[in-house]
């Protein structure tokens, strides 16, 4: 099972020298991954880390291309309807070909109607341009001369460039806990990427993707990721009674605890974690970084 971190780059004043640190810690240390997630303009009411001080997933992106050499580069996720596809579809294919082909594109349809509102985006419509977004996707880093029409976009006559570096193009992997996002990763997907979930709900979501994904007449098995926030006993402040993680399920306790739970998750085939350090302190973070490379990795290989 790979391990990553979700990047810091929300939630605390921008300090591009210490998420740089992190960044290296995390490639240095050994970790298969760094991950962004997104929001764009988040509202006031909304009590949420990602409300200020958010460097935006596809600006930082690139940047990582350039500060890494090894380790893959993920969106947890991005939001599909807030963007128009083709830009979106051009700029990640480019990531792909700056980072030598280290891409994984996780992707959901957002829940913030407030942020849906201020972008003009109508929040009833987020499902359909999300699976618009996503055959696109697919068209476009398959095609470099595109023949496809969806309900709001046409691409023919016309040159995709760059193609990715990976062939046949990089991984998707679809979010979301619901009927319409399990069958939409059957439909349109690589694998499904769940969030702060535990292990039953891991379980329950990942037997109905392999049904609906069966269904489908899909071939192999769709692979099975995770995003889940990590607070470590002695580390992290108890973000709990920060109000800022209210309702979803952590990664909570001792390195044998955190570790005996990571490998209930592998143990379920998921394949890849995303942890969620933001919720702390940046010499936490690093700590985290040494802790989950040099404690808990090691205890998963039993």
């Amino acid at each position: 099972m790979k391990l990553g971190i979700c990047l810091p780059h929300y939630g605390r004043p921008i300090e591009i020298g210490r998420i740089l640190e992190v960044v290296r810690r995390a490639e240095e240390s050994g970790l298969d991954s760094v991950w962004v997630t997104d929001h764009v303009i988040v509202p006031e009411q909304a009590n949420v880390i990602y409300r200020e001080d958010m460097l935006d997933p596809l600006a930082v992106l690139p940047w990582l291309a350039g500060v890494t050499r090894r380790v893959l580069l993920g969106t947890s996720v991005v939001i599909l309807p807030y963007r128009s596809p083709i830009p979106v579809a051009k700029l990640l294919a480019s990531v792909d070909v700056l980072s030598g082909g280290r891409l994984i594109v996780g992707a959901a349809i957002g829940w913030l109607e407030g942020e849906f509102d201020a972008l003009g985006v109508p929040f009833k419509e987020r499902a359909s341009r999300s699976d618009e977004a996503l055959e696109l996707l697919r068209a476009l880093w398959t095609q470099e001369h595109p023949k496809i029409q969806t309900r709001r976009h046409r691409a023919q006559d016309v040159v995709f460039s760059p193609m990715p570096l990976q062939k046949p193009r990089p991984p998707l992997y679809v979010g979301g806990s619901s009927e319409g996002a399990y069958r939409r990763v059957a439909r349109l997907g690589d694998g499904w990427h769940a969030s702060a979930t535990n292990h039953d709900a891991f379980r329950q979501g990942a037997d109905t993707v392999r049904r609906f994904w069966k269904e489908a007449g899909r071939e192999s098995a769709p692979f099975l990721s995770l995003r889940i926030p990590i607070l470590i006993d002695g580390v992290h402040r108890p973000a709990v009674d920060m109000g800022l993680i209210r309702g979803r399920h952590t990664l909570n306790g001792s390195i044998t605890q955190i570790a005996d739970e990571l490998r209930g998750f592998r143990d379920l085939d998921c394949g890849h974690v995303a942890l969620e350090v933001s919720y702390s302190t940046f010499p936490a973070i690093l700590e985290t970084i040494d802790l989950i490379a040099n404690r808990i990795r090691p205890q998963l290989a039993s």
